[in-house]
């Protein structure tokens, strides 16, 4: 041992003389390592190996022996710290644990038998500090483990809570509700899967409670978590980037042009128009805008603020611009006479992730969408854009809603992973959490979230009277340009046979597409051709 070989080489040096003794206490042995006997520890090169295990094995027995640590620091021995490999074989056996053999250390370790004396090599240290690293790899391996089978059986659970709500069993669902949470304790809820899953629980655990209703908050609440959100993530920008070019576009050559904004959300998506509008060939046109937005729940017009805002802009870039305010708290309350359109204007109407809210009603004929859908046709605009969310949260049955969404929001959480920007990122989080709530929680005419994909929505205007624009290569430019503002790689921009598409590592999340009213004489031919294909079912 150690402390035996010491007190041998000791005794040798007490027979020899003087000067031989004052030449061994003033000149280290070379066996010594140099590093740490500059710090004041004698440790022998060939030794460090197992005073590396000796201290680890202490540290484990000083945690797991509280009560023998409390003994010790009140006895008067003192031990030389200087000795460093005496002094934790001298506290392990305290501790009445057996010191280790070197002999048995030093066959699994030969680099350190072959390093220089002295000297311990580079190797030395590389393989303690390996053996260090693999050790905590191993350990987060295991916890990752861990967390990866509990948010495994969490979505399980989860799932099986969902498929009980649907059929009804409401009591036996929520009796689930402890078991999960129990499991939320063992995953990570600041992020991936953990924070999704919770997100759906509460708004299971809502719905099954009937009390979803305290989520909503006012729509004041939401205009500001629908700001934070367009500031966080690069989705809400897109659309309106990519609407606004297509906008551009269909104006080019008119001297007068009005857009009608079914959501006008702090007017956040026109002044990048009005700019472009002021560098335009030829002098900018005479720009009207008309913006759909809720009461102001304090009484003061929000909207025509927003519209003062706006118009300075508009003059600080020399464009003729007019602003008219509509209040309405839902889009179907709006009537095309509140819009003033007049024909001897080009005319563009955006609709930016709000059409679905039409869906609401079982009605197929008299619905609000047909409604709304067929004024603006007979408004005849120049164009209108449509962005949509790239999913179908408008299924019947609840589980399949329920299953749909829960795999959206996860790819649509993980994006947002990439946002740097706090507070942003949090309030963006409660506006997608408010989303989740009512797809979830809501039936009827209270569940405004109805999502469709694409292809539906294809499908609903052609039916209504309008055919597709194509969104130019100058869109997909701005779209892609754009994406450059984000550090995030996962996103990326696809066309989609003349609409464009915006997602998450290969995932579409939202969809943006552009429309134009068709001629009367094609409608009439389409409405032929429609009811001979319902006379035949």
């Amino acid at each position: 041992m150690v402390t035996n070989e010491s007190s041998t080489s000791a005794g040798t040096t007490g027979n020899s003389s003087g000067s031989s003794s004052s030449s061994s206490a003033t000149k280290p042995s070379t066996d010594i390592d140099g590093l740490l006997a500059g710090a004041g520890y004698k440790v022998k090169s060939s030794e460090l190996c197992q005073v590396a295990q000796q201290l680890e094995r202490l540290e484990t027995v000083m945690v797991n022996s509280p009560a023998d640590i409390s003994q010790i620091a009140s006895d008067t021995v003192h031990y030389n710290p200087s000795d460093l490999a005496s002094w934790v074989d001298s506290l392990l056996s305290e501790f009445n644990q057996p010191p280790l053999s070197l002999q048995s250390d030093i066959q699994h370790f030969p680099d350190i038998i072959a390093g220089t004396a002295g000297i311990p090599t580079v190797q030395n240290y590389n393989y303690l500090t390996e053996q260090s690293l693999c050790q905590q790899q191993q350990q987060l391996t295991v916890v990752t483990a861990m967390e990866e089978d509990s948010g495994i059986r969490l979505v399980h659970m989860l799932m099986t809570s969902a498929e009980l709500v649907q059929r009804g069993e409401l009591a036996l669902a929520g009796s689930l509700f402890e078991d999960m949470k129990g499991l939320l304790t063992r995953v990570n809820t600041g992020c991936g899967i953990g924070k999704v899953v919770g997100y759906f629980i509460d708004a299971l655990s809502r719905r099954i409670l009937g009390v979803g209703g305290s989520i909503c908050g006012s729509a004041y609440e939401n205009e500001i978590l629908y700001h934070h959100f367009y500031e966080a993530c690069p989705y809400l920008k897109f659309a309106h980037f990519t609407a606004n070019q297509a906008i551009l576009e269909a104006f080019d050559g008119h001297d007068c042009v009005h857009v009608v904004d079914f959501n006008l959300m702090h007017g956040l998506q026109w002044p990048a128009l009005i700019q472009a509008l002021a560098l335009r060939p030829g002098g900018p046109p005479l720009l009207r805008l008309t913006g759909i937005g809720p009461p102001s729940p304090d009484g003061r017009d929000s909207l025509r603020e927003i519209g003062l805002r706006l118009a300075e802009l508009a003059r600080s870039v020399n464009i003729r611009f007019a602003f008219r305010g509509v209040a309405a708290s839902r889009l179907e309350d709006v009537k095309p006479w509140m819009l003033q359109v007049s024909p001897k204007e080009a005319l563009a109407v955006n609709s930016i992730m709000q059409l679905h809210k039409l869906l609401g009603s079982d009605s197929a004929r008299n619905s609000p969408m047909e409604m709304v859908l067929g004024w603006i046709r007979n408004l005849n605009p120049k164009i209108m854009t449509v962005v949509e969310q790239e999913t179908n949260h408008n299924q019947p049955e609840f589980l399949d809603r329920f299953t749909t969404a829960l795999h959206y929001y996860s790819t649509m959480f993980d994006s947002l992973e990439g946002c740097s920007l706090q507070p942003e990122k949090a309030l963006a989080e409660i506006y997608i959490q408010r989303e989740i709530v009512n797809v979830v929680c809501y039936e009827g005419s209270a569940r405004v979230e109805r999502h469709e994909p694409l292809a539906k929505w294809r499908s609903r205007l052609r039916g209504a009277g309008f055919r597709p624009l194509h969104l130019g290569s100058n869109a997909f430019r701005q779209a892609s340009m754009l994406l450059t503002l984000f550090s995030a790689e996962g996103y990326s921009v696809e066309e989609n046979d003349g609409s464009l598409t915006l997602g998450w590592h290969s995932r579409p999340l939202i969809a943006a597409s552009a429309w134009q009213a068709l001629p009367l004489s094609d409608l009439h031919v389409i409405n032929h051709h429609t009811n001979d294909i319902n006379n035949i079912l």
